[in-house]
């Protein structure tokens, strides 16, 4: 960076440290390089968030460089959040808190039962989720090996989600980042391999709940049926698999063969035929909303000192392919006058 700004790199270490008050040259050519605004890096700091209160998925894959770079998402998507709420009245957090409940299975039920879902599969987890008051952003792909990641902040929960995998894997990583956000509240997970597994096997029990499945499955499990039922939970081949061995429908011979199978027709890497990928309500009628006063991503991105690349990632394929949308929004979110 001091190369292609034509500074020197110990001028770079001071600035980063706090060193240095950089003079508005200095400024100008960080604001080149860096490709955002100058008058971004005249605005007071963002948001600092808290790693030790954040939530990461694949926390054991992730260097770094893209932990801190997902921490920074985080705190421009508080920005982002703070804009938009000045402007909208967003559904208010109606979440359970489960910090007390060591059975995942039990936290599911019990979140279920908390918002009227019964056994029934969820035909929109990320609808869902922010009709509850969550508040969704997307991540961009210079952070692909974060699945996703959760934290709350002023009694608000937010949650972060890859959208280049799969869209099984998102809705599986979305309930994940639920269990976090109600059984792992007040704790400092930081990707322990038990919290990990905790909040895998609520996903699981939420998106697949054992009374329906067992209701669903026939007694005679094979790789086809399996490929065919997994669409009506909206969950991966593997994933359905793994919950059929956990309650035991299948054995530990069978779960094997099975899984070989999987990935031999392509089931490990990918999800061939799978849904289409979900997107936000929210996001929507925002943009909706704006659309109506002519308000473009391109001007929100210049209000808040932010690249529109920027922007684009922390809704990334949240809000669908077009800016414009098509229609009037519909529902609860209501415009502040």
């Amino acid at each position: 960076m001091a190369e292609k700004a034509g500074l020197a790199a110990d001028t770079i270490s001071r600035l980063e440290n706090g060193a240095n008050e950089p003079d508005e040259a200095t400024v100008a050519k960080l604001a080149t390089v860096l490709m955002f605004p100058v008058a971004f890096f005249h605005d007071p700091n963002p948001e600092d968030i808290d790693t030790r209160a954040v939530s990461f998925r694949s926390f054991s894959k992730m260097s770094a460089r893209e932990r801190d770079a997902a921490i920074s998402a985080g705190s421009l998507g508080l920005q982002l959040n703070i804009w938009i709420e000045e402007r909208f009245r967003l559904p208010k957090a109606n979440l359970l808190d489960l910090s007390h409940e060591t059975n995942p299975a039990a936290a599911a039920s019990y979140v279920r039962q908390f918002w009227g879902l019964g056994e029934k599969p969820i035909g929109n987890m990320l609808a869902l989720l922010e009709t509850q008051g969550v508040r969704l952003f997307s991540l961009s792909e210079n952070t692909a090996t974060v699945n996703a990641f959760s934290f709350w902040r002023d009694d608000k929960p937010f949650i972060f989600l890859n959208n280049f995998k799969t869209a099984e894997s998102s809705i599986f990583d979305a309930a994940h980042e639920l269990a976090h956000l109600v059984m792992h509240k007040h704790g400092e997970p930081k990707g322990s391999r038990s919290v990990e597994r905790e909040a895998d096997a609520f996903a699981s029990a939420f998106l697949m709940p054992e009374n329906d499945l067992r209701a669903r499955i026939p007694p005679r499990i094979t790789v086809d049926r399996i490929i065919d039922a997994k669409r009506r939970w909206r969950v991966s081949a593997m994933a359905l698999a793994y919950r059929l061995q956990s309650l035991k429908l299948l054995s530990p011979w069978q779960y094997r063969s099975v899984c070989i199978e999987l990935g031999r027709r392509g089931f490990r890497l990918g999800e061939p035929g799978g849904i289409a990928r979900e997107t936000s309500v929210v996001w929507k009628k925002v943009l909706s909303e704006l659309w109506k006063e002519r308000t473009t991503k391109q001007t929100i991105a210049k209000n808040l000192h932010l690249p529109t690349d920027e922007l684009e990632g922390l809704i990334w394929n949240l809000a669908g392919a077009e800016e414009r949308p098509s229609g009037p929004p519909t529902g609860g979110l209501r415009l502040v006058k």
